[in-house]
């Protein structure tokens, strides 16, 4: 079906013929409040009768259990202090002749080793409360920025300082990060962008055989693309998880001495012995070498040194013999260590516990208890052979699936520079009143949902013919299962926005990556809306779909309704100055060309709208009135509705949402739908004046 748009000369097409059937599927939401608010004591010592009482919200509520898990954390490591020391008196009673049995000496005994623990805590370097630690991470392409996740998640988990994130990235890194961060709103985490396409020509002349690819190669160029105030900086790989707090590595560049100016951990395999096979020739190396995983630069030191003109003279030298780098980067720092060992300041293993099948990571540790950074340096990453493998990947997949809602805490005593965005979500927020029945309606057009934009590989390019169409949808876990018939029946581009938690998104991964239809489209844009607040975000999920359509024209469908085979070539092949919208149904069985029909009451076509129409009003989550009210917009903005004969839909079959099924049930529900129905109306009554009247006159009538 064909729109022509009256006045404006917008365009819209308009819905097609839909034929339903019975469906039986439902859909699962988180939903969850505290509704307790019980006064709370920060003091182990219950308060006098008299002294006022604070009451906690969600927030507080939520940082003072990460303050507590902090401080238990402090207590057990003071128990194992005393653990050791309790047990060096015992081998100081057992062995020295000149032991006093005096009762009072065994307590001294304690307190002086408690003491030189203490002298020994004290010698350590030291990281200001508050003071910010840089991270830089080169990440290129869609997989690389979905691992990266992971890592950010390890480092959020444990830190106490406000982080500075330096991303070297290509453009869809960069989108699908700036976005992901943006969305995420982490207290005291700034994030930075360099662009890798800039950075390419310092690097692209060294042949690489590496699978990282030229990216592989842009830790080399840090000192030039860093800002030149910026002093030190941890460099990570991706595939990095910790299990400690990134403060204390930050503290071990206060340990470098001299000209020390790289940190890093010795490589745990064969490589540079060069023994793993025959003819086998590595890149020089100070005997096993090192691995840059994990890297700790003084930024301002290696400017002075001329870096830059380091690395370049011995790649050059190398390369003469070497031909290409078969381990990017790590292979050129190598050789500058090489002729250069001052340089580095040797960490200790357990800062980089490589797991790859030719490493002896088992000889880097005792107890996997000791580690704090886990490396997964193979192609094979969890699949690496290790004997403590089943713990670190464990470990991995805690992060890969935790709530990374969770990690929005504030930290305590540290001033955090709020953006001008949460600035005014704050104010909104503020300005609702909580004692209103409809409050959690209305909190959640305010709700900012953390977002993954391209969660797999993403390809497409637009044909010289300006009528492409890409079909947007939305779902959640329970409509998981309709993908793959959508993809056989539609062999266009799609965008569908996924409402799902961290657990779920890998689900969801572990599927796609299983499904042959799913793995052979390419076009297909899979963006993760991550589950927050008690509703459905359906209009939301609507909007960030549509956002990310990258052709002429969006056909606006739900997940449940399968088009017609052909339906793609069949739109492609209209006229494009007319548009689409709803049916007679008892003419469009007989119909051989395009009608016009006119807006009624509760009118929700499914519509092929051009990529510029307005979005879906977010006040409408759950079930009723989402499409309705959109499809009123359009109308108000003098969209015309046409209706395309030879084109229809199939309702395909599931269960009553869980949103229905509460609308049914709860009577707050409607009265609170009602209500934002009406402050809709009233809205467009604002907006659009008196040609908007007509809806206020057709509900009446209605």
């Amino acid at each position: 079906m064909l729109g022509i748009c009256r006045g404006r000369r917008k365009f819209l097409a308009a819905t097609l013929t839909v034929l339903f059937v019975p469906a039986f599927t439902w859909i699962y939401l988180f939903s969850g409040t505290f509704k307790d608010e019980k006064p709370v004591s920060l003091s182990p010592y219950e308060a006098p009768a008299n002294s006022p009482r604070y009451v906690f919200n969600q927030r507080e509520r939520e940082s003072l259990e990460v303050r507590m898990r902090e401080v238990e954390e402090e207590n057990q490591a003071l128990r194992k202090q005393l653990s050791l020391a309790q047990s060096r008196v015992h081998h100081h009673r057992n062995h020295s002749k000149s032991y006093s049995t005096e009762e009072g000496t065994g307590d001294n005994e304690v307190v002086h080793a408690l003491a030189w623990n203490s002298s020994e805590c004290g010698r350590r370097p030291t990281v200001e409360k508050c003071e910010t630690i840089h991270i830089a991470i080169v990440c290129a392409g869609y997989n690389a920025s979905r691992d990266v996740v992971t890592l950010v998640k390890s480092v959020l988990f444990h830190r106490r300082n406000p982080l500075h994130f330096h991303f070297i990235t290509d453009a869809i890194a960069k989108q699908i990060l700036g976005y992901l961060f943006e969305t995420w709103m982490v207290p005291a985490v700034t994030v930075n962008f360099y662009d890798a396409d800039e950075l390419k020509p310092e690097v692209s002349w060294i042949p690489n055989k590496h699978y990282s690819g030229i990216y592989g190669l842009m830790k080399l160029v840090l000192t030039k693309t860093l800002p030149a105030s910026l002093e030190r900086v941890i460099v990570l790989d991706t595939d990095i998880t910790f299990a400690t707090d990134i403060a204390e590595l930050w503290a071990v560049l206060h340990k470098f001495k001299g000209q020390q100016v790289l940190g890093l951990v010795e490589n745990q395999s064969d490589w540079y012995l060069g023994n793993l096979w025959k003819n086998h020739r590595p890149w020089p190396a100070l005997s096993r070498g090192y691995n840059t995983g994990v890297i700790l630069l003084l930024l301002d030191k290696l400017r002075k040194m001329k870096w830059e003109q380091m690395w370049r003279l011995t790649a050059e030298r190398e390369l003469m013999n070497m031909l290409s780098t078969s381990l990017a980067d790590q292979d050129i720092f190598n050789a500058v260590i090489k002729q250069n060992p001052i340089l580095v300041y040797q960490l200790p293993c357990f800062w980089n516990v490589q797991l790859s099948d030719h490493t002896r990571s088992e000889q880097c540790y005792k107890d996997v208890s000791d580690l704090k950074v886990i490396h997964w340096n193979s192609p094979k990453k969890l699949r690496v052979k290790n004997k403590h493998v089943e713990f670190f990947r464990n470990l991995y997949l805690t992060f890969l699936e935790y709530d990374g809602n969770l990690l929005r805490r504030e930290l305590f005593g540290c001033p955090s520079e709020v953006d001008k965005n949460s600035q005014n979500l704050q104010k909104q927020l503020l300005e609702l009143d909580e004692d209103d029945p409809c409050y959690e309606f209305r909190r959640e057009r305010f709700t900012v949902h953390r977002t993954h934009l391209y969660f797999l590989h993403y390809e497409f390019e637009l044909s010289a013919e300006d009528t492409e169409v890409t079909l947007v949808a939305q779902l959640s876990m329970d409509r998981l299962q309709m993908l793959e018939a959508i993809c056989k029946h539609w062999e266009g581009p799609i965008s569908l926005a996924l409402y799902l938690s961290d657990a779920e998104a890998q689900q969801f991964l572990r599927y796609a990556q299983g499904s042959e239809v799913l793995m052979s489209r390419s076009n297909v844009g899979y963006h993760i809306v991550y589950k927050e607040g008690q509703f459905y975000p359906v209009n939301l999920l609507r909007n960030i779909a549509m956002k990310h359509v990258n052709t002429p024209y969006m056909f606006l469908s739900d997940i449940d309704f399968l088009p017609m085979y052909g339906l793609y070539e069949y739109l492609r092949y209209h006229v494009w100055t007319k548009g689409h919208a709803p049916t007679n149904f008892a003419k469009w069985r007989t119909a051989t060309t395009p009608y016009h029909v006119n807006w009624e009451v509760d009118f929700e076509p499914y519509v092929v709208v051009r990529r510029d129409c307005p979005e879906y009003d977010r006040r409408f989550v759950g079930f009723g009135w989402n499409k309705v009210a959109h499809v009123m917009e359009l109308d108000a903005q003098e969209y015309e509705f046409i209706v395309l004969p030879n084109a229809y839909m199939i309702h395909m079959p599931h269960a009553p949402s869980f949103d229905i099924t509460k609308f049914r049930s709860n009577k707050q529900y409607r009265i609170c739908l009602k209500t934002l129905k009406e402050e809709f109306q009233q809205d467009m009554s604002r907006r659009y004046g008196f040609a908007a009247l007509k809806y206020l006159t057709a509900e009446n009538n209605s």
